[in-house]
């Protein structure tokens, strides 16, 4: 898992699972010398309101700038945007629905005021059960796809940051705890079981940090 480059959490969820079953389901009491991966410190890359705006403004195609803000203003990773369909949008209560996110939970996000009269006008010529961003051939968009999309506006856009298409999560994360959005509150947006999932976006927008001035 080392060599394929998996992270750390994931190593350690399956070393758990490894060490339950031979303890408590085979009763073996062979010492499993495995040492557990340490967690790396590395922070997320976060695009300022001012980037997300100039990578959206470099897209033509109406539905993709439309993906991409959804997938930034509502925090979704790109698996759960493009299974999005059309009965998942409330856009009377500005929600959108997960279904069968990470770890197969549902949950509930927000939907940006500003896209809701776009997302009439593509919904009013769809069924409820199609998907809200569906390839050019029908059926579902693919990941890759997706992430092209982003890849491409990202390059237009002369953003020069290390971005990808997860860094429009990472960056509505980021912003919602600037505006001072509750911690706890994010994390049920993102759909985040551990809370300190959720808190290393705190090391990325500490406000008074930001204000404190170089002496330089």
């Amino acid at each position: 898992m080392l060599q394929k480059n998996i992270a750390p959490q994931s190593r350690n969820l399956r070393l758990s699972a490894i060490k339950f079953y031979y303890r408590k389901v085979v009763k073996s009491r062979q010492k499993i010398d495995i040492e557990s991966a340490k967690n790396s410190n590395t922070l997320p890359v976060v695009l300022s309101r001012t980037e997300i705006l100039k990578i959206l403004k470099s897209l033509q195609n109406p539905k993709h700038k439309l993906l991409l803000g959804l997938a930034y203003g509502a925090g979704l990773r790109v698996s759960e945007v493009v299974s999005l369909k059309v009965q998942d949008l409330d856009c009377q209560e500005l929600t959108v629905h997960i279904k069968k996110a990470k770890g197969q939970k549902d949950r509930i996000s927000i939907l940006p005021e500003r896209l809701v009269i776009d997302f009439k006008n593509i919904i009013a010529e769809k069924t409820k059960e199609e998907f809200l961003f569906a390839s050019e051939r029908g059926g579902k968009l693919t990941i890759r796809s997706a992430q092209k999309i982003f890849a491409n506006a990202l390059q237009i856009s002369d953003v020069k940051k290390n971005a990808t298409f997860h860094s429009l999560r990472h960056s509505f994360a980021t912003h919602l705890l600037e505006n001072g959005t509750d911690v706890r509150y994010v994390q049920e947006l993102l759909g985040h079981a551990n809370i300190r999932t959720t808190q290393i976006y705190t090391q990325v927008t500490n406000p008074k940090l930001k204000n404190i001035k170089s002496p330089f």
